[in-house]
This record gives structure tokens, sequence and C-alpha cells, in this order.
């Protein structure tokens, strides 16, 4: 491992060495499947979109559950082939540093097609009585558009 890094720190002192793309790219690539490739895709044409949360509604929002989290459309309007892997597919984008999840909700109007979808449909049932819906935004990194720069065909 020393001497690996060694290596590198030699590299970053040659001022003649060029690295036109991240080393890590390549890596990236054999770790994603075709499916969360379209929806990197998808979210680099598209940009942010709604995701949420699901939790049971307590007085004051003590003991309140999560039910489900990062709900979205994404992976079925990035027309993926499975559909029903699309939370590991978001798990996986950002494990590998990719997309993120915020706080922060896109525009409200935009939660309304999301909200009816079967997905979100079946959590707000399962956490019973006035559910509670947290509004979120998921966004590429800056490292992630990057990629999707480098590694993808984008109009």
């Amino acid at each position: 491992m020393r001497r690996r890094g060694d290596e590198l720190l030699a590299i970053s002192a040659d001022v003649y060495y060029s690295d036109d793309v991240h080393p890590a790219f390549s890596a990236i690539l054999d770790q994603l499947a075709p499916d969360e490739a379209r929806m990197l895709r998808f979210l680099a044409e598209r940009g942010e979109q709604p995701i949420v949360d699901v939790r049971t509604n307590r007085p004051l929002g003590i003991g309140s559950e999560l039910v489900a989290d990062d709900l979205t459309s994404v992976p079925a309007e990035a027309g993926v082939r499975h559909t029903n892997r699309g939370h590991t597919y978001l798990i996986n984008l950002k494990r590998l540093g990719l997309v993120q999840v915020l706080p922060d909700p896109v525009l409200l109007s935009r939660y309304q097609v999301l909200e009816v979808q079967p997905i979100v449909a079946d959590a707000l049932d399962r956490a019973g009585r006035s559910p509670k819906i947290l509004r979120k935004s998921l966004r590429l990194t800056e490292f992630g558009t990057e990629f999707c720069r480098t590694c993808f065909t984008l109009p």
C-alpha cells in the first residue's frame, strides 16, 4: 500500500503527467448495473427529482416511525428494466457518491404524480391514519455530474 501511495505522490509531482478523467470512473462503470446507468443519464438530462419518505403521524411527531424512505419514480421514468430494484439501485448510486438526497424539496407540483404511484400509495396504506410525507430532492453530486459528462453521451 505504501508503495502505491508513493507512486501516486510521484505522479502528482510530474508536471508532464496528464490525467483527463478521474481514475475512479473506470472502476465505477464496473460497479454499475445497466439500469443504474439509465437512472444516471435521466438525472443528468432532467435534473433534480422529487423523492419522499413516508412516516407514521404521531402527536408532536414524538414516536413517529419511518415506514418507507427514498421513494421515487426515477427508475420507472428512466425506463429501467427492473423497477422492483429501484431502491437497491439508489442505494448503490449513493454509495458510489454519484447521487445525493437533500432535504430541500423541488417544486411542490412535481410531488403530485409521485405521491399517487403504487410504491408511495402502498407505504401510505402501511403508515395508517394520517401518514406524514417528507418531501426531499434527488440529484447528481458534483462528482456524479462529472462522471455522467465523461462516461455517457448526453444531449
